[in-house]
């Protein structure tokens, strides 16, 4: 008897001694119990006659590259979709008041809903799991890095405002099976900006969203439409392209007042040429690349480099006119016309000028002088008389040769002095063509700019 009972005593000893197996915890027989008879590639629903509505909700964190050469925009959001699973709903009082779980996104089934721009993902990253709530209601919450293909309009460039839309659809299945909505309201989506990084080149101005259906095959596809409205921020590109675009036309328009008879003016406005290719060439990579058509800075940088070349070749004509010579001057039937309309209105040749010309006119080809009479009267007066010493007569000849070139020089000088003036007023005429053009041109774009940047 006293052995049964110590052997019932050992028996008992060694059953505490042996460690208990461990229970399987709540969280760990909630998922296989959901998972157990899972399929996930059927439509979570009872009645398959029931569509499955995938609520959407947008947040833009921010806009990382605009390339207006491949047409798209790179962008930061947070995509969220929200469903309902039928086959995923328990008790929480049976599962230690577990109320919500995170399964893995390959385990369940998960709507075919794309967004129709996407170029690439980017650098996205892998989200693998979903939380799941006792009703039955799926979130899944993903931040996405995408490429959007967008039609970008950059003519307005550096006062553009973008319009790129992210159009949410099912893949495959019609709206009998797959139905959108929106998660929060169209003003609250709209007018969300906290997640936004507003300090960069990109101003978020709003996301106005809307819901419609297309038909397509004798089926209706729901769609969700979200369109990011943004404005660039000019003040960049202001300071750094068209305020030194400005300066060089202001000096370009001062060097003007340079003398024209010095040589100096035309080797200013070359420099002045050559700074500005330097400069437009340095801020290549600065403008947008567009295939489609040229925005409006590209055609402002163009049009103030021929303005440039307009002035340079202005300023070679009239010195190159400034520089003729009487003779060549007389022969040119245009400039002789102006000279006599002008010039003589203007000022008038003195007296002694005409004198000077009339003499000129009549030089013989052969290089013999027409004296005036009260000279060639003194010469025959003198040559009458046969006693006069010849040295008194070479002297006599010599004087009225200094007093011919005299003449000459005089004729000379009053002519240059009022072609000079002529060649001032074309000048200035010029100079003032040269103004109104470039005035016009910047008001234009002024207004134009404007516009654009309080619209």
């Amino acid at each position: 008897m006293s052995l049964i009972w110590l052997t019932l005593l050992l028996s008992a000893h060694l059953a505490e001694c042996v460690p208990e197996k461990p229970k399987r915890s709540a969280l760990n027989q909630l998922t296989r119990t959901l998972l157990r008879k899972y399929d996930c590639g059927v439509r979570p629903v009872h009645n398959w006659t029931t569509p499955t509505t995938v609520y959407i909700d947008l947040i833009l964190q921010s806009i990382l590259n605009v390339d207006g050469k491949t047409q798209s925009i790179t962008t930061s959001i947070w995509q969220r979709q929200i469903w309902t699973d039928e086959f995923l709903v328990w008790d929480p009082e049976e599962f230690d008041g577990i109320n919500e779980i995170s399964v893995s996104s390959d385990a369940i089934w998960i709507p075919d809903v794309i967004v129709s721009e996407f170029v690439d993902e980017g650098k996205s990253l892998p989200i693998p799991y979903v939380y799941v709530n006792s009703s039955g209601s799926v979130k899944y919450y993903r931040p996405m890095q995408v490429v959007l293909a967008c039609s970008l309009e950059m003519y307005a460039f550096p006062f553009d405002k973008q319009n790129c839309s992210l159009t949410f659809r099912s893949w495959l299945h019609s709206v009998k099976e797959i139905d959108l909505a929106l998660w929060r309201s169209a003003e609250a989506i709209a007018n969300d900006k906290r997640e936004f990084m507003n300090d960069g080149e990109w101003e978020l101005l709003s996301i106005p969203s809307s819901y419609w259906q297309i038909h397509q095959d004798d089926t209706d596809y729901a769609h969700i439409q979200f369109n990011v409205l943004i404005r660039r921020r000019p003040l960049l590109y202001v300071v750094g392209l068209l305020i030194p675009s400005i300066f060089l036309m202001l000096v370009d328009v001062i060097s003007f007042y340079l003398p024209l008879s010095s040589g100096t003016r035309i080797a200013f406005k070359i420099s002045i040429l050559l700074g500005y290719t330097l400069f437009r060439v340095n801020l290549t990579d600065e403008l947008p690349a567009t295939a489609v058509n040229t925005p409006l800075i590209g055609v402002f940088f163009a049009v103030c480099m021929a303005m440039l070349m307009l002035s340079l070749i202005k300023s070679i004509l009239v010195v190159k006119l400034l520089h003729h010579s009487e003779k060549e001057v007389r022969q040119m039937s245009v400039s002789a016309c102006l000279l006599d309309k002008y010039g003589s209105a203007a000022h008038g040749f003195t007296e002694s000028t005409l004198t000077s010309i009339r003499t000129l006119d009549h030089i013989n080809p052969s290089g013999d002088y027409e004296f005036e009479p009260s000279l060639e009267e003194d010469l025959l007066s003198l040559n009458e008389i046969q006693e006069a010493p010849s040295g008194l007569e070479w002297l006599l000849q010599e004087l009225v040769s200094l007093h011919l070139a005299l003449s000459q020089e005089d004729s000379e000088s009053s002519v240059q002095a009022e072609w000079l003036a002529l060649c001032s007023k074309l000048d200035c005429f010029l100079f003032r063509f040269y103004l109104l053009v470039l005035a016009s041109y910047a008001g234009t774009l002024l207004m134009l700019w404007a516009s654009w940047s309080f619209a």
